[in-house]
């Protein structure tokens, strides 16, 4: 009978050896490695974000700072880098905290890039995102020890200046208990803000050219010719960097589409201060040199009419250079075209910054188009012909320049002949192009003529700005509008206005003459219709609220 047993007992036996032996390797064989993982379930590393750079304008008002932000995170996410976080409310924080143990250990402090300002600084500033999955494989991000879902800048001043504004993030080593609670901090790491930058941009400014653009699609840029700051930078429309969604990025009317920097347009009759400096400079003409409009010159079976034949049915009689600006006279300019030659004046545009990079801090700025008979053989296989050239010189034809571009050229006779990079930081960068003394002064005399009596500037005509402290006061301007065609099938007009203004009276002696300019505006209407008519009230709006402070 005790056979029977017998099983019973040799299960009983080898259970007791496998206990063993399972002891033995538990405690002995792998013990320090179960002794090692136990303890990391007791340590954890936890991140601490550094803060960026706040942004302020060129008075110290912030346009972009950071906010605190709560998560709940899974169990063993202390970085809060992932999508397995819940944004929730400060109560909601201050509860969990109450609470303590493994939900206390649930909570991340984060910090959220805010921008106060929404749209109308959206892109100077871009906004920021995570940084992805093929972002971190990029060799430029592998030595800027990068990690998923870190914060990285996106577009604009953010971008440019990722390196300045990202900072340095902390780590915190902590001891917990088997629920989770805090124990003891075992070593901490602080964050290192990033460094703060101060923009160019003048707020007010920035918010009058958002309030004058309003409901129109273009771009305003406002800058100082002397040194290249530039102080309202403006593109319409906008988007909200606080509120980035797949809507956004998809919108037909381009939101996120920076115009001032990266939209290419024909200038039309504003590129007239390029083909009149380029006469100038080349000697084809000078203060003496006399054009009479005959409202069309005809070449075989083709027409190049002046705007004034076409309106009005009218003609401009002799024209020089100064009258030919104020009226803004395509015969004089087609005739000043073909004796300078195309070559001669790409040549001049190019030193004016036509076709090139200027080089502003801000990602994503276009270069342009500037054809030559070269160009033109190379992309489309035609021949260059003289209307090309008559197109070329009144800022048509395959002409393509940003309103940055526009912009800068115009300060180049604004400030007395130098062409400068622009900048958002005060990082003054100017080429002397050696322009005569003449062609700056008969160019300045034209530009102010057209924003007087007679000229095509009408909406300055007496020009005069109201203040409690000075009263009314006149102030001299010189501008050039322009009108240009861009084959749209309804025959809309891109509507250009570029101007620079004085110093205001109370700081020279009478009512401020144009040749000692200030800022220079800037201003385009994609498909508005005329300069003079649509950009132009758009600049004084602007003017009107710098000269009234």
């Amino acid at each position: 009978m005790r056979w029977r047993y017998l099983p019973f007992y040799l299960l009983l036996i080898f259970s007791f050896w496998f206990l063993i032996i399972r002891l033995i390797d538990l405690t002995v064989v792998r013990g320090g490695y179960f002794r090692d993982l136990s303890e990391g379930n007791r340590i954890q590393e936890k991140f601490i974000r550094a803060p960026r750079g706040i942004i302020y304008d060129r008075h110290r008002q912030v346009l972009v700072r950071n906010t605190p932000v709560y998560k709940k995170c899974d169990a063993g996410n202390q970085a809060g880098r992932r999508n397995d976080c819940q944004v929730i409310s400060r109560e909601e924080a201050l509860a969990m905290e109450t609470k303590g143990g493994t939900e206390a250990g649930r909570l991340i402090t984060d910090l959220k890039r805010e921008y106060p300002w929404g749209g109308i600084l959206a892109h100077v500033l871009g906004y920021i995102g995570e940084v992805t999955d093929k972002e971190l494989d990029a060799e430029s991000l592998k030595s800027l020890d990068y990690k998923l879902g870190d914060l990285k800048g996106r577009t604009g001043v953010e971008e440019q200046h990722e390196k300045t504004l990202r900072g340095v993030d902390g780590k915190e080593l902590i001891e917990v208990d088997a629920a989770g609670s805090k124990l003891k901090t075992l070593g901490k790491i602080e964050p290192v803000a990033g460094e703060a930058l101060d923009l160019t941009i003048d707020l007010n400014l920035q918010k009058v050219a958002a309030d004058a653009l309003e409901g129109k699609t273009g771009a305003v840029l406002v800058s100082q010719p002397q040194t290249g700051e530039i102080l309202a930078l403006y593109s319409s429309p906008t988007f909200d960097p606080n509120e980035i969604s797949q809507k956004t990025l998809e919108d037909l009317e381009k939101p996120m589409f920076d115009r001032t920097i990266s939209g290419l347009y024909p200038p039309g009759s504003i590129f007239k201060i390029i083909t009149a400096t380029a006469g100038l400079e080349t000697g084809k003409i000078d203060k003496e040199t006399l054009v009479e409009d005959t409202g069309v010159i005809t070449i075989g079976p083709y027409k190049y009419p002046n705007w004034f034949w076409l309106q009005y049915g009218k003609t401009d009689g002799l024209l020089n250079i100064v009258t030919a600006l104020k009226r803004s006279n395509d015969i004089y300019f087609y005739k000043v075209g073909e004796w300078v030659g195309v070559e001669k004046l790409a040549q001049w545009a190019g030193k004016m910054g036509v076709g090139k990079i200027l080089g502003i801090d801000l990602p994503g700025e276009a270069a342009g188009v500037m054809p030559t008979p070269e160009w033109r053989k190379k992309t489309r296989g035609d021949e260059w012909y003289l209307g090309d050239t008559y197109h070329l010189a009144i800022g048509q034809g395959d002409l393509q320049v940003t309103p940055l571009q526009a912009n800068f050229w115009t300060n180049v006779i604004a400030n007395g002949g130098k062409l400068c990079r622009p900048t958002l930081l005060k990082n003054q960068d100017c080429k002397d192009l050696g322009l005569k003394k003449e062609t700056i002064g008969l160019i300045k005399e034209g530009m102010k003529e057209a924003c007087s009596t007679g000229g095509t500037g009408w909406p300055f005509f007496e020009f005069k700005v109201q203040s409690s402290e000075f009263g009314e006061r006149k102030i001299s301007v010189a501008c050039k509008t322009g009108t240009a065609e861009y084959g749209d099938p309804q025959n809309k007009t891109h509507a250009w206005f570029t101007v620079f203004a004085p110093l205001p009276a109370e700081k020279s002696a009478k009512a401020a003459p144009a040749d000692e300019p200030e800022l220079t505006i800037t201003v385009l209407v994609e498909g508005g219709g005329e300069g003079s008519n649509v950009a132009a009230p758009i600049a004084k709006k602007i003017l009107e609220e710098w000269f009234n402070r």
